[in-house]
Formats: structure tokens, sequence, C-alpha cells
């Protein structure tokens, strides 16, 4: 089932690409065309109960978005990286989230380096340490310290493309979240921050990361911009958050 559209996610001027929901093919489309093809639309693995159904579900939006799509965990649950793994090895999305120990997997089972695959990683309440312990099983044990620049190399041995910092908690994590950015940046590597981003404090957390160096961001900006009755990501709210991008990457 692998696909022949472009594999590597579409970044604004080389740098920041967008990281929506998307509730429904429609709602893929508009958020798309809004981003103007700089995004990739999350669906979730955790909403089916089968690979097969996701399968069916994923490849129309792959179609409908130029293979825009990002298979995503559901809030960071690692139960979902083997579903994850099996999935990406059938579509070939742009985009892959994983937790840290599900990116070699991930990145073994699609065979190839375009497709951009991230490892969650979280606060320690310490700056410059992260905690890598995100997986099935680890997750379940005590956190796993380590310094930013020795999970980044983790990473790269493993053939993960970025760093998922999640949960931001929107501007709490700042500090760390500035090391975080120069790590990146100095170690070449892209850098995903994620969880509590809204439209009244996008630009701090993407200026932070682009005036670091950081050589691809993709923000995840997710229920702030979800409306509630319908479920949908708007739209409006994706231009908005594409202007802020352009603001950002002019300056």
């Amino acid at each position: 089932m692998e696909t022949t559209m472009n594999k590597k996610p579409q970044f604004y001027q080389g740098r920041i690409c967008l990281n929506v929901l998307a509730n429904s093919l429609e709602n893929a489309k508009e958020c798309y065309e809004a981003a103007e093809g700089n995004v990739v639309l999350g669906v979730l693995s955790k909403n089916y109960a089968t690979d097969a159904a996701a399968l069916k579900d994923m490849a129309m939006y792959q179609k409908e978005v130029n293979n825009a799509l990002s298979i995503g965990l559901g809030a960071g649950d690692p139960n979902q990286s083997g579903m994850v793994t099996r999935l990406a090895k059938e579509l070939h999305p742009q985009h892959v989230n994983q937790v840290f120990t599900g990116a070699g997997t991930t990145r073994c089972a699609l065979g190839q380096n375009e497709t951009f695959v991230n490892a969650l990683v979280s606060p320690t309440g310490k700056v410059g340490y992260v905690n890598i312990a995100t997986g099935p099983l680890s997750s379940l044990s005590e956190p796993t310290e380590i310094p930013v620049a020795t999970a980044i190399a983790l990473l790269k041995d493993m053939g993960a493309s970025s760093i998922k910092y999640f949960p931001m908690k929107g501007i709490k994590h700042i500090d760390e979240f500035k090391f975080i950015a120069q790590a990146c940046a100095e170690n070449d590597f892209a850098l995903e921050p994620t969880g509590g981003i809204d439209l009244d404090n996008f630009e701090e957390i993407i200026q932070i990361a682009y005036d670091a160096g950081v050589k691809e961001i993709i923000p995840h900006v997710y229920s702030s911009i979800i409306n509630p009755e319908t479920k949908n990501t708007n739209p409006e709210d994706v231009k908005t958050l594409m202007e802020i991008v352009k603001k950002v990457v002019k300056k």
C-alpha cells in the first residue's frame, strides 16, 4: 500500500509545518488549504478498533491531502505504539508520532528516511534534562531523566527525525523548552512542541525555536482550535496560525 506521493512534510520556507487534527475528510481538506499545504493532518490510531479500519480511513485521508497525513497515538498513549508502527509500514505517510522507545521500530518498518518520525519525551522540571521513559512499559516505571543532547543522539541512532516535547502545558516549561530548542539547533535535529498550545502562546513558542535556529519545527495545535460542538478543527484558526508563521519567518 506504499504511497507514491511525497513522503516528506511541506515546511513553510523550509522551517515550519503545522500539525492539527482532522475530524473528517472535508475538515482535513479545509485545514490543508487554510495552511497552504504547510501542515500535516493528525488522525489518531486510538480512535480505531482494528488496523483494517484505520488503514481504510487513513488511506482516504492520504488521497485528499497529498499524503499530508500524521498518524497519531492518541494523547500520547504508549499502548498505541505497536499499532502506529503497523499502520506506518503500510501507509508511508508524511508524519508519524511515536513514543521514545518506538521510533526505531517505526523507522525500520518504513524502510525509508523521508517520512518524519518523532519521538515523545517529557518535561522533568529540570532545565537540560528530559524524561525518555515514555514507552508502554517504561512509562509505568520510574522516570529516566537524561541530558537533552544524549536524548537527541539516541534518537539519531534510532533513525528518528525529531523530538516531540509533550506536554508543553502552554508555556509552563518554557525554560526547559528554550534549552531543548538550542540543543536541537546545535545537533541538527527537528523539534515538535505540543500540549497546551493555543492562539495566544503560539507565536512565543515558535519564535523561541525559530530564533534558536532549529532547522525544522512542527508545532502541534489541537484542542484549543477545535469547535466543541462539531469537533472540527477551525480552518479560520489554521489560517491565523499560518499568518503567525509567516510573521515569525519574515522577521
